[in-house]
């Protein structure tokens, strides 16, 4: 659950138009964890790629920044799957060259608050279950049968994932087969599909307990992404060594490995299209980067509506198609120092999850509605406690980040505003609405009252002016039922030389959007020239 700021952790190379090379294979517009995938994936297969980063520092949703002697994560509170050669870990290895470290939570991974209840989940599948038994000793038969549904969607996952990256014809070639893997409660709510195997609301809700990572509640979000983020921290959570920033660290050289660059303060002003086709790219500073081939990492919504002409985006049909999704919950964020060790202040390697109730959607609701209702969802992560190589760069010192769903309305009348001159009124409400957040944090851990040195709070906004978005997305688009059935949202678009990458083609996170890259790659060179690669990663 990301937030965007400042930092001295610059990572690529800042854009000057002298510094780029004469001609590219490709484009990519981003650096977030697709765009840097598709690029490194482009690179090793042989093809010079130039990313264009608008932010000072690459990585997207997966850098870091310092201030006040103190770092933080913005997106990359933890990652699953990671702790054997899985397909994720094998994936990870080979775009970091084996660079990018993991270490592990705590076997209890994330605690559910809900009301007065206290539930947890525990890492490793046999254990998952039988924790959840403990729990709920009545609901054996209905546990067992939720783990039956999560071991099926795997195959139906990948089979969903490899018919994004076929060509129309191939698709419809290969529906029965699709069908026939993709089961009926893919599609359906995952409320809808759970509460036919328990009318047990608080197992339900911790079940659900890590909507948060969706960005939507039960009743709206689909058992396909539930499922997919449930099987993903089935095995427990893992933080990267050295931070988050590592991740785009290690992966760069592996762009450059071609000739290939990530810049930085490379603002794309439009996407050139001439005579029906991709030509290449316009920067905000008016120059011209010519390429047949770009490929968007910056979101379905900013493609279309922001970098196409308005012309070429209602030609090729696009216009039509957008209302069928909507960007994602925004967010606040609050970043905290704190002086003192995780050690010596006791921080767990364990996620908080605050919860007003077990009815996740009608607390959702109420704070829609009203400002002054209880947050629907307070995540509350300990970075520098899951990090083992924190003191090595901050000694002495700790920090915790909240995290808290916000609508954009409540924001939008400062949206013209300039970063950090926002004006008084701004700066009162997102005051009130940071000390509200620490509220919890002193509820569940009083004693670091007085060990709290810094905080800083972020909003919706500050994701806008750092990540490019227009809303405030906390996960680009929505991840609804009718979002996952839209067909167009592929690698490959309707317009030559246009293709598309990141968590709008697949799913939400570092890691569906990592696997996004892989299928837009995939798209673009075709099976046969993927298929050396690919065995190259997996073995």
């Amino acid at each position: 659950m990301p937030a965007m700021k400042p930092s001295t952790l610059r990572i690529g190379y800042r854009y000057r138009p002298n510094r780029l090379a004469s001609e590219y294979d490709a484009i990519v517009i981003g650096s977030g964890m697709g765009g840097l995938t598709t690029a490194a994936l482009l690179s090793e297969l042989g093809k010079k790629v130039c990313v264009l980063e608008q932010h000072y520092t690459a990585g997207g949703y997966t850098h870091s920044y310092e201030r006040n002697g103190y770092e933080w994560d913005v997106g990359v509170h933890y990652i699953g799957d990671v702790g054997a050669k899985t397909q994720t870990r094998r994936m990870f290895d080979f775009l970091s060259s084996g660079k990018l470290e993991w270490a592990p939570m705590d076997a209890e991974y994330d605690r559910f608050y809900i009301g007065d209840k206290v539930f947890n989940t525990r890492a490793g599948k046999q254990q998952f279950r039988d924790n959840l038994v403990r729990q709920f000793p009545e609901e054996e038969t209905a546990i067992d049968s939720y783990m039956e549904l999560l071991a099926k969607t795997g195959g139906a996952l990948s089979a969903f994932g490899m018919g994004r990256a076929m060509k129309p014809w191939q698709q419809t070639l290969a529906r029965p087969y699709l069908n026939f893997k993709i089961p009926s409660v893919f599609f359906r709510t995952t409320y809808d599909v759970l509460s036919e195997l328990t009318d047990n609301q608080d197992l339900i809700a911790v079940i659900c307990g890590q909507w948060g990572d969706m960005g939507l509640p039960p009743k709206q979000s689909t058992f396909m992404v539930h499922a997919m983020i449930a099987r993903h921290y089935l095995y427990g959570g893992y933080y990267p060594v050295g931070g988050a920033w590592k991740i785009a660290d290690t992966i760069i050289p592996k762009i450059q490995k071609s000739g290939g660059e990530v810049y930085t303060y490379a603002r794309v002003e439009e996407i050139i299209v001439e005579g029906g086709e991709v030509r290449g790219v316009r920067m905000k500073d008016g120059h011209r980067i010519d390429c047949g081939c770009v490929i968007s990492s910056a979101g379905v919504d900013n493609t279309f509506r922001h970098l196409l002409p308005t012309d070429v985006a209602n030609k090729s049909g696009y216009t039509k198609k957008l209302p069928h999704v909507q960007p994602s919950f925004a967010h606040l964020g609050v970043y905290i120092g704190l002086k003192g060790t995780a050690e010596e202040l006791g921080l767990p390697k364990t996620n908080f999850w605050i919860y007003p109730s077990n009815d996740y959607d009608a607390a959702v609701d109420a704070f829609v509605q009203d400002k002054n209702a209880p947050f629907p969802v307070v995540y509350i992560s300990f970075p520098s406690a899951k990090d083992p190589d924190y003191l090595n760069r901050h000694p002495g010192t700790s920090t915790i980040e909240i995290v808290a769903p916000a609508p954009y309305a409540w924001f939008a009348k400062w949206q013209e505003t300039t970063w950090g001159k926002r004006g008084d009124d701004y700066d009162a409400f997102k005051a009130a609405l940071g000390e509200r957040l620490m509220a919890h944090l002193y509820e569940k851990l009083p004693h670091l009252r007085d060990s709290v040195d810094y905080y800083e709070v972020s909003t919706p906004l500050s994701t806008n002016w750092f990540g490019g978005y227009h809303q405030g997305e906390l996960y680009g688009l929505a991840h609804t039922s009718e979002r996952m059935q839209q067909d167009w949202l592929r690698p490959k678009t309707r317009i030559p030389g246009l293709w598309l990458t990141g968590q709008d083609v697949l799913t939400c996170g570092v890691t569906g959007a990592m696997m996004a890259g892989m299928l837009t790659t995939m798209s673009l060179v075709g099976p046969r020239k993927m298929a050396p690669l690919m065995k190259q990663i997996y073995g």
